[in-house]
């Protein structure tokens, strides 16, 4: 299979407030807005997509009608200490996981979305020794 494209969809609660969340914070623009489904996009250099979706509209099967649980989104970012002084200290978003550095070779904040959708802000740093050997490329 050869995609042509590939995004998230989330089903929250509030549409409008994912939506509004989503743009104002990350700079997502809509492309499709209706009050069940907001499909967004990050413009520039490569397109990243994202949609939020009301769980009890007809689109969902019966059975799986429910709010996203458990999910973690990663946005990677050149500069995670510059995204964290611009989400945290100046728009104020609560952080979830303070901003530090990981063995494994991230440096990163957790903060989540107003439907508990977490979203946690990356740069890659080098990864300590003992985990250099677990990264494949």
């Amino acid at each position: 299979m050869q995609l042509s494209s590939f995004y998230p969809v989330l089903c929250v609660d509030d549409v409008a407030i994912s939506a509004r969340f989503y743009q104002e914070h990350f700079g997502f623009v809509p492309t499709f807005e209706s009050d069940w489904y907001v499909s967004l996009r990050q413009p520039g250099g490569k397109e990243y997509e994202l949609a939020i979706l009301d769980p009890s509209h007809a689109t969902m099967p019966a059975g799986f009608r429910a709010s996203v649980k458990g999910l973690l989104l990663n946005f990677e970012v050149d500069d995670v200490d510059a995204e964290h002084e611009r989400l945290v200290r100046q728009k104020g978003l609560a952080e979830v996981v303070p901003l530090r550095d990981e063995a494994f070779g991230q440096r990163h904040f957790i903060v989540a979305d107003p439907n508990g959708v977490l979203i946690d802000v990356i740069t890659p740093i080098p990864p300590a020794e003992e985990y250099r050997e677990s990264f494949t490329d």
